[in-house]
């Protein structure tokens, strides 16, 4: 019987490394020794504090003792019966857990391509999680899009913004650090977040016509009514960042008034199958990822703010949870 190493949160603030058994590789299935892992900072670190109403559906998918992790890249090192599109020594991003070993179907796994790194890989889940958003805003060329928040989803949705129209592409954020890097990614201009005074900062930059498209990607239920003020009449709103608690709003005075859509965009609402009226499901946007990456048409290394071996995950956590604007992309080392 093999064992794995993984990242385990027993409750809030607990986390720890604990041994578990793992079968081998049953039909096709293939067992990956891992290389890297990212952690998501929204869902982990929801997690990982335990901020979350009790009767919510993050407390359904939140069970302590709970195994952390869905971003992993590692090179393939057995395959079981019945796999035929992967071999051993190849090197795949999965969605396992932060984990020494992971075992995987084949069929959900993807190659990472040559030129392209095993860290760079890691961020594809979370790139994807971005890119349903920006396909259910539906951005014309020229329109002007705001994105609250400058995390990593926030990262990848004012890149992809841009590349499908948007401008100008306003980036949104309390931390100038962050700011900054949105300029390097995407965003043609940046205003702080939290003033009352955003709404006219935002009319200035868009010729007095406020947002066409805003983006919430800070996942803080307090700032999403604030947003819907930045929007034009008939604007769309995007819900990108997943929420944990209810936002009060007043539908009649700032949604009703101005034919405001509000669409929510979580990872889920990608199709399961492709068709010809919508082809992109998640793993057609995550091929899109990597040959965006192998094109050098969007950047990632230089949002790898953090690398600690996998031994010290427990203190990558308590960082982010102290202060998550120090960090931006998180990594975890298996090598």
């Amino acid at each position: 019987m093999l064992t794995t190493q993984r990242v385990v949160f027993r409750g809030p603030r607990d986390a720890y490394i604990e041994e578990s058994p793992l079968s081998e590789p049953g039909q096709g299935q293939v067992l990956i020794r891992s290389l890297c892992s990212l952690i998501s900072t929204g869902t982990e670190l929801t997690a990982y504090s335990g901020d979350f109403p009790p009767d919510s559906a993050w407390a359904r998918y939140i069970r302590y003792p709970w195994v952390a992790g869905y971003a992993n890249v590692g090179a393939v090192v057995a395959c079981g019966p019945d796999v035929d599109n992967v071999r051993e020594g190849q090197h795949v991003l999965n969605t396992g857990p932060h984990a020494s070993l992971v075992l995987a179907d084949a069929d959900r796994l993807v190659l990472v391509p040559d030129g392209v790194s095993d860290e760079d890989a890691s961020f594809l889940v979370l790139s994807t999680i971005s890119l349903i958003g920006i396909r259910l805003a539906q951005i014309s060329l020229g329109e002007t899009v705001v994105v609250q928040g400058a995390g990593l989803v926030g990262q990848f949705a004012a890149q992809y913004a841009r590349l499908s129209g948007g401008w100008p592409v306003i980036a949104v954020d309390l931390a100038e650090s962050r700011l900054a890097t949105a300029r390097a990614h995407g965003a043609t201009h940046t205003l702080v977040g939290g003033r009352p005074e955003l709404p006219d900062d935002i009319r200035g930059l868009s010729k007095g016509r406020l947002a066409d498209v805003a983006i919430e990607a800070t996942g803080n239920p307090k700032a999403i009514a604030g947003l819907f003020r930045c929007v034009r009449r008939r604007g769309r709103v995007i819900l990108l960042g997943s929420p944990r608690g209810k936002s009060e709003v007043d539908f009649h005075d700032e949604v009703h008034t101005f034919g405001l859509q509000i669409i929510g965009a979580h990872n889920s609402v990608h199709p399961g199958t492709g068709t010809p009226y919508n082809e992109w499901t998640q793993a057609r946007d995550g091929e899109l990822f990597m040959d965006l990456l192998s094109a050098k048409q969007i950047t990632v290394s230089d949002l790898i703010s953090h690398r600690y071996p996998w031994r010290e995950a427990p203190a990558a956590y308590e960082m982010l949870l102290t202060d998550r604007t120090r960090a931006m992309g998180v990594l975890l080392d298996w090598r």
